[in-house]
């Protein structure tokens, strides 16, 4: 069978590596020129560790990873109102992992040109619009180096092409762009010396747009020495009456100055922060509304193409491999490919949108909020019933996680008594 996976980020390129897996020879279509380590840092929670980990690539992650063992809530003095384990640490049979989002990029596309071969990617086609019939989807693509047209013909059309999907936009050709909350995030990494125990996830504030986070990605000097730190923080802007800017504008070190001048946190010097950072970035904080259906016949969205969500509770891109893991069981369970598509849509949607719409509500950060509204740590037992609450929500407590049957293909045919989601 035919699969054409638009878009080659970290949900594509994870998607390919779980379709070949279960079986599939994928062709993965992206439309940069070329796929590079760019970004900053993200985080990938122990349920998708374990997704990643079965699909071959433990050793790999955690060559270019670092495993965070605390979340520390703060408030604006830098006092803690909040701190739980992570990942092992907290029982979890798989690490948490925070990374360097372009490494992380590079090591999957890595192990899809060993595992499918080079040829199964190809750069520069900037995805156009698809054709469907009962047996096929023909998907029209530019190619970006000559400027011609370039029409292929699949049995599946995976879009995985992020919040901006154009295939997201021809399915809901009304829904328009994406929303925003009127907060945006500076980010940047920078050498610095360890925060805390070295190993933790610190957010400190409050609301979105009163809020700084750092944790480091990566740590490869002796004890005492540098990290490179990733680190945001979050401006209100309100919300504008003109498109937001989606450039990514780079920020001056001297506007960054400007937004650190009102913190006084005594575990972290702001403004040596910012002037170590080579470059300095603002990502405006996005979302869309849940979709009521991901799944057209032969056509299906995964990742951020399906569910963009605000970036609380650290959930966006682990839920995107897991979109992709759960895809291609159920491919590999069906005969038939469109109830396979409508089975993931059913499996995955409910639970993701659930995300999207408690991430609007901040999440697990409703934490720090509260106390900060309340000024002072909540009560425990109420904070303690929040976390494990979205926890639940997420479908990522230590015992779900760890006791969950694997996605992954081993042959033969599946019922719904061997559904690792019941």
């Amino acid at each position: 069978m035919r699969v054409t996976v638009v878009g080659g980020g970290i949900a594509g390129l994870t998607c390919a590596l779980s379709l070949h897996a279960a079986g599939f020879r994928p062709q993965v279509r992206e439309a940069a020129r070329s796929i590079e380590a760019v970004g900053v840092g993200i985080n990938l929670l122990p349920h998708a560790v374990r997704e990643l980990a079965e699909l071959g690539l433990a050793d790999e992650l955690a060559a270019i990873a670092l495993p965070p063992h605390r979340l520390s809530y703060r408030d604006r003095a830098g006092e803690p109102v909040w701190e739980e384990a992570l990942g092992l640490a907290a029982g979890y049979r798989w690490p948490q992992y925070s990374v360097h989002r372009g490494r992380l990029h590079l090591m999957l596309l890595a192990a899809v040109r060993k595992r499918l071969g080079s040829d199964c990617i190809r750069t520069g086609l900037l995805f156009q619009r698809f054709e469907q019939t009962p047996h096929g989807v023909r998907a029209h693509f530019l190619d970006r180096t000559g400027g011609t047209p370039v029409a292929e013909d699949t049995d599946l059309l995976i879009a995985s092409d992020g919040i901006d999907s154009a295939v997201r936009a021809q399915l809901y050709p009304a829904e328009g762009p994406s929303q925003g909350n009127g907060v945006h995030m500076w980010r940047g990494v920078a050498p610095y010396p360890h925060l805390l125990d070295g190993r933790s996830i610190v957010v400190a504030g409050g609301t979105p747009g009163a809020k700084f986070v750092a944790y480091p990605i990566e740590d490869r000097v002796t004890k005492g020495g540098d990290a490179l730190m990733n680190w945001v923080l979050e401006v209100r802007r309100g919300t504008p009456a003109a498109p937001l800017d989606r450039s990514n504008r780079r920020i001056t070190t001297a506007e960054a100055l400007t937004g650190v001048t009102d913190w006084s946190l005594p575990w972290v010097d702001l403004a040596k922060l910012v002037e170590r950072s080579s470059a300095i970035f603002e990502y405006p904080m996005l979302d869309r509304a849940p979709l009521p259906r991901w799944s057209f016949g032969r056509v299906t969205l995964l990742g951020d193409a399906a569910h963009p969500m605000f970036p609380m509770g650290m959930n966006g891109g682990s839920q995107s491999v897991v979109d992709a893991r759960v895809l291609a069981w159920c491919l590999a369970r069906e005969h038939d490919p469109v109830t396979a598509l409508r089975r993931y849509d059913t499996m995955r949607r409910p639970t993701v949108n659930a995300i999207v719409l408690a991430n609007r509500e901040l999440g697990p950060e409703k934490i720090i909020a509260r106390a900060a509204e309340r000024g002072g740590a909540l009560p425990v037992d109420e904070a303690t019933e929040m976390a494990r609450n979205y926890k639940e929500l997420t479908r990522a407590t230590v015992t779900q996680v760890n006791s969950r049957a694997s996605w992954t293909v081993s042959g033969g045919a599946a019922d719904a008594a061997t559904d690792p989601a019941r």
